[in-house]
């Protein structure tokens, strides 16, 4: 939507057409209505010369148009058009009736994003679009479209049989009603996002099984319905699945993960957020059967212990990613296998994993040397001789790009000595740590001059609502921005 955000920036700096109707022109031309004279005036003007005059600006497009009908091949427009974004190719549909025929075209529309527009799309949008489409279609997102319902998705699965990706997140009027038709029509489906669509059920999934064996990206995240006999339909039936989420669902449970691990074994990208009931056993079987896991999310999964690190460590040697907030039962002992076995890891969530120590950090130091964002928040027992040496490691000079370390209550100025040696820190946060101070930040600075530090200092004065001189005292926070436009000893405070 490159185009779309450009032609915002030039509207609201020229007053002509400050109040530009996008959204209705987007509207009015995917409904097929015809457009008004004025309509046709004014988007012909602002599309070629935005500073002329409106009727300078017609002749000239319509001299323009004609020209290029005449010297250029219908095949060549359409090739033209075919870079041009949603908002654009609506433009040019007004300018003409010829061009109204080309931008429409089906061919330039293979690929649909109307998550700018979620506020004002309705189901005869979506019912005219798919219509006008047809088997063109491969691309469409209707996140956050939440008037759009069943007849809806019906209507695009009887028309775009060759649909791909198809992206409902928080369309909450869409049932299982309206999936049943897509398994039946649409063999083709790769990717399809339901997140949040908190009426779907088993059933959904059982259809997916049955009509879409292709697919290799389902994210059912906050499904509340969805158990673990849609999972094990599921997984029976799209067995070449790589991406799978359920972030929030309660029901995916241990026998859940246990298809996975059967019947979907190219699985490389999994979110088990909040789903807290999975165990070491079920996540064990993932491991050993998911070899190309790359990226694994167990957040918030609080029976988990270093049995599922360890398993990690010995199976999967090419993780990347790895977010454990809030798995208080993970210890030094996981890690240190991570560190052993684990050489590619690039991302680690390690927040309120409340057990580990400094020798977590010495681990994955010696042992993750392309380690480029660490989130160490919460993790109440880090000083700063866990930093010595994670700053001294493999990784801290080319690829430690982000450090969160807020509310961890050991760390001193001391901290920020150690990361100077970190040369390509980009951005560090240090809330709630009440050992560091805004001298230590400054230094920091001087050898790093574009970090960007986030940091909150506590009040040196009596609390909120105290009096001192008689003025009324509030607490200090300070936002931090280092930045190579500030001076050496510059803050932005919000007093």
């Amino acid at each position: 939507m490159m185009n779309y955000n450009t032609n915002q920036l030039q509207i609201r700096n020229n007053n002509k057409y400050e109040n530009f109707p996008q959204s209705h022109q987007l509207i009015t031309t995917l409904n097929g209505s015809v457009a008004t004279s004025q309509t046709l005036l004014t988007t012909a003007t602002f599309n070629n010369n935005i500073n002329s005059s409106a009727s300078n600006g017609n002749a000239n497009v319509a001299g323009s148009e004609d020209e290029i009908s005449k010297k250029l091949p219908k095949e060549i427009l359409l090739r033209i058009l075919s870079y041009l974004d949603v908002v654009s190719l609506c433009r040019c549909a007004q300018v003409s009736k010829y061009w109204n025929i080309l931008a429409l075209d089906g061919s330039n529309w293979q690929k649909i994003d109307l998550f700018y527009f979620q506020m004002d799309i309705e189901g005869p949008v979506i019912e005219n679009i798919s219509q006008r489409c047809g088997g063109f279609l491969k691309y469409l997102s209707l996140k956050g479209c939440q008037s759009v319902g069943d007849q809806s998705i019906r209507t695009l699965a009887q028309h775009c049989h060759n649909i791909e990706h198809l992206d409902l997140t928080e369309c909450k009027k869409i049932t299982d009603a309206a999936i049943d038709p897509l398994s039946k029509h649409c063999p083709k489906l790769t990717a399809i996002s339901l997140e949040s669509c908190s009426l779907i059920t088993d059933l959904s999934m059982k259809a997916l099984s049955d009509g879409c064996p292709n697919i290799l990206e389902i994210n059912i995240s906050w499904c509340n319905l969805i158990s673990e006999n849609g999972i094990e339909a599921l997984a029976r039936g799209c067995n070449k699945i790589k991406k799978f989420s359920s972030k929030g669902c309660k029901k995916v449970n241990d026998p859940a993960l246990n298809a996975l691990a059967n019947f979907c074994p190219k699985i490389e990208i999994l979110n088990l957020h909040s789903c807290d009931t999975i165990t070491d056993s079920s996540v064990r079987n993932i491991t050993m059967n998911c070899p190309n896991l790359r990226q694994l999310c167990v957040s918030k999964c609080g029976e988990l212990s270093d049995q599922t690190l360890v398993s990690l460590a010995n199976n999967n040697p090419f993780l990347s990613t790895l977010e454990v907030a809030g798995c208080q039962q993970f210890t030094d002992l996981g890690f240190q296998a991570l560190g052993k076995n684990c050489k590619y890891l690039e991302r680690m969530d390690l927040e309120e994993c409340t057990q580990i120590t400094d020798a977590t950090l010495a681990h994955l130091a010696t042992g993750c040397p392309s380690l480029e964002k660490l989130t160490l928040s919460h993790c109440e027992l880090i000083t700063d001789d866990g930093i010595r040496q994670l700053a001294a490691g493999s990784c801290a000079a080319e690829s430690l790009s982000v450090l969160e370390l807020d509310n961890c209550p050991l760390i001193t100025d001391a901290t920020l000595e150690h990361l100077t040696s970190c040369h390509n820190l980009q951005r560090i946060e240090l809330y709630d740590c009440q050992l560091i101070s805004r001298n230590a930040i400054r230094k920091l600075r001087t050898v790093l001059p574009n970090i960007k530090v986030h940091a909150y200092f506590a009040p040196v004065t009596p609390p909120v609502g105290g009096i001192i001189a008689g003025m009324f005292v509030n607490p200090r926070y300070i936002d931090v921005f280092i930045q190579s436009t500030f001076d050496n000893t510059e803050f932005n405070e919000d007093l």
